[in-house]
């Protein structure tokens, strides 16, 4: 399906740019966590007034979807700016070699295991939600390479910290510039070669094929390139999601996707793919709505 607006399309940028990211390590390696937990509640009451299209976006969630009332939906802005910053600390502390700060527990049914300690390649697909980069460093304890594919003006802000810090990337990252097809054949040989690769399934570009579906009881558009790749491949699918549960606490939720593996039918496959993750993605956003940083319009 064409995309009828490009106020649907995500620009390629998460918030929070190289110096944001380098500032915080500058604050947590000098202050602490704390410090700059305490910094950043401040921080975040700048960004309601101006980041004007993040505003906007996280105002219609609140207001249309989630049903808050507008005093609700003043604090939903601040908790969901605020649960953002602390992702941008969690992972910056993690990738400076804190990881040890924190605490983590993991939910995989026994379906999941199989697949994850299995010597084959899969297909792991997350979101912007939660804090996935915070639990990249733990999937070594399945004795396989991660390959995440990542926009590159993503990937070059996590670069730069890792660089700054000299520490080994705990993942190897799949560049892409436009769309997940651009590099459709290193995902291909990363997969052949028995590895992860990770996947978010809920942002669109410019370039992005799509896919409308209800989505938290209203109409959404997802990008089919992660589902596309997953049904063209058949390797087993697995949804993934970090949930920050307490003070420097994370829950890893996987879920197998039951309609993982080939068919010849793959047109149909793909949107039964995306269906049975938009059901595994609403799950976790009614948990903690505030953990959801899409800023853009993703309701049409």
């Amino acid at each position: 399906m064409k995309k009828e607006s490009s106020r649907n399309e995500w620009s390629g940028k998460s918030r929070g740019g190289a110096l944001g990211y380098l500032s915080f390590v500058y604050i947590i390696k000098t202050f602490g966590l704390t410090a700059a937990y305490a910094l950043l509640a401040i921080v975040v009451i700048y960004f309601i007034p101006f980041a004007p299209k993040a505003t906007s976006s996280v105002w219609y969630f609140s207001r249309k979807i989630l049903g808050n009332s507008r005093l609700g939906s003043l604090i939903f802005l601040y908790k969901n700016y605020f649960s953002l910053g602390v992702t941008l600390i969690d992972k910056t502390a993690v990738a400076a070699g804190k990881a040890d700060e924190f605490s983590f527990e993991f939910h995989e049914p026994e379906e999941v295991k199989k697949i994850l300690n299995d010597k084959s390649g899969a297909i792991i697909i997350g979101a912007h939600f939660g804090n996935w980069e915070v639990g990249a460093p733990f999937f070594d304890k399945y004795g396989k390479e991660m390959r995440v594919v990542m926009m590159d003006a993503e990937y070059q802000k996590i670069k730069m910290i890792l660089e700054r810090e000299k520490r080994v990337d705990t993942f190897k990252v799949i560049s892409i510039s436009e769309d997940i097809f651009s590099n459709i054949f290193e995902i291909r040989d990363a997969l052949a070669e028995g590895a992860y690769v990770a996947i978010q399934g809920d942002r669109l570009t410019s370039s992005t094929k799509n896919e409308t579906v209800k989505f938290m009881g209203a109409d959404a558009q997802f990008p089919l390139g992660p589902f596309i790749i997953a049904a063209r491949f058949g390797f087993p699918v697995v949804f993934y999601y970090a949930v920050r549960t307490g003070f420097k606490h994370y829950s890893f939720h996987f879920s197998l996707c039951p309609v993982s593996g080939s068919n010849p039918q793959k047109r149909v496959f793909e949107k039964l793919i995306l269906e049975e993750y938009v059901k595994s993605l609403e799950k976790v956003v009614k948990i903690a709505p505030e953990q959801w940083y899409n800023y853009y319009k993703f309701w049409i």
